[in-house]
C-alpha cells in the first residue's frame, strides 16, 4: 500500500467520530411528550371539555374520564385535541430550523404522538366497536356503515401520519434516509417509553384494571406503533437540508422528565376529581 494511502488512513482514523445519540435524553424526552399527549387527551380533550360543556366534576386518571355527564362532543374531545395539537406541534417544527435538536426532536415526537392517538383512535374503535368513537357512533344507523368509515378514515389519516412524521425527521430534524439504524433508535426509543410509561400509571388508575389492557396499552403499543414502520414510507429522494447533529446527553430533560413521570405516575395516575 502506498505511504501516502496509509498516512491518510491514520489521519481519519485518529479523528473523532460523532458521539450516538444519547438514548437517556431520547427516552427523557419521549417521556415529556407522552405526558404532554395523554394530558391533551384525557384532561383537556375530554375532562375540560366536558365540564365546559355540562359536567359539575370527575374524575381525571391518564386512562379515562369519568363523570356523570357524557355526550358525543365530550367523546370526540380527546381526538380532536389531540390532532389539532399535533398540526400545530407540526407547524413550530416546520419554523424552527435553527432550533436546538433536542428541541426540534421533542417537536417532532410529540407531534407524532398526538397525530397516532388522534387517527389512530379512528381505527381502533372501528374494528373493535370500543372506545371513544364506538361511543360516539352509538345509536347512529346503519351501525356497520359507521364502523367501516371509522376504519377506512382511520387507515387512511393514519397513514396520512405516519407520511407527516416520517418526512419531517428528515427535512426539519435532519436525521438523513440513509442511517436506518440510526432512524430506528429515534423511533423505537418513544415506542418503548410510551408503552412502560402507560402501563406502569394505568395500573394504578382507580377505574379497574381490565382498562390496562381495553385502554391503556391498546391505545400505546396499537396507536404509536406507527414508530416502528414510519422509516420505510419515507418518499425516495427526501434528503436532510443539512449536516445532523447528534442528541447528547442533556440532563434538563433527564431531570424534568424524571420529576413529572413520578407526579404523573403517583399522582395522576391515580385519579384526581376536578369540579367546575
Amino acid at each position: 500500500m502506498p505511504e501516502t494511502s496509509i498516512s491518510a488512513a491514520a489521519a481519519q482514523s485518529r479523528e473523532p467520530r460523532p458521539s450516538a445519540d444519547d438514548i437517556l435524553t431520547i427516552g427523557a424526552i419521549s417521556i415529556v411528550a407522552g405526558i404532554l399527549t395523554n394530558i391533551l387527551h384525557e384532561g383537556v380533550g375530554h375532562g375540560l371539555t366536558a365540564l365546559v360543556t355540562g359536567a359539575r366534576s370527575g374524575v381525571l386518571t391518564t386512562v379515562a374520564w369519568s363523570s356523570v355527564f357524557d355526550s358525543r362532543l365530550v367523546e370526540a374531545g380527546g381526538t380532536l385535541v389531540n390532532l389539532a395539537a399535533g398540526l400545530l406541534f407540526w407547524v413550530v417544527l416546520g419554523r424552527s430550523k435553527h432550533a436546538s435538536m433536542t428541541t426540534r426532536y421533542f417537536l417532532l415526537i410529540t407531534c407524532a404522538f398526538n397525530l397516532f392517538t388522534g387517527t389512530g383512535y379512528f381505527f381502533f374503535s372501528g374494528v373493535t366497536n370500543f372506545g371513544d368513537w364506538a361511543t360516539v357512533i352509538s345509536g347512529l344507523d346503519p351501525h356497520w356503515l359507521w364502523r367501516v368509515l371509522l376504519v377506512a378514515g382511520g387507515a387512511c389519516s393514519y397513514y396520512g401520519a405516519v407520511r407527516v412524521v416520517g418526512i419531517a425527521l428528515v427535512r426539519y430534524v435532519d436525521i438523513p434516509r440513509d442511517q436506518p439504524g440510526r432512524l430506528r433508535k429515534l423511533t423505537l426509543v418513544p415506542y418503548l417509553s410510551a408503552i412502560l410509561l402507560s402501563t406502569i400509571a394505568a395500573v394504578l388508575n382507580p377505574l379497574g384494571i381490565q382498562l390496562v389492557w381495553q385502554s391503556a396499552l391498546p391505545a400505546t403499543a396499537g396507536g404509536q406503533s406507527g414508530l416502528l414502520w414510519l422509516q420505510y414510507y419515507i418518499p425516495r429522494g427526501m434528503e436532510a437540508k443539512a449536516a445532523s447533529g447528534r442528541l447528547q446527553r442533556d440532563y434538563t430533560w433527564i431531570a424534568v422528565a424524571a420529576v413529572l413521570a413520578v407526579v404523573y405516575v403517583a399522582v395522576l395516575g391515580r385519579g384526581v376529581t376536578l369540579h367546575r
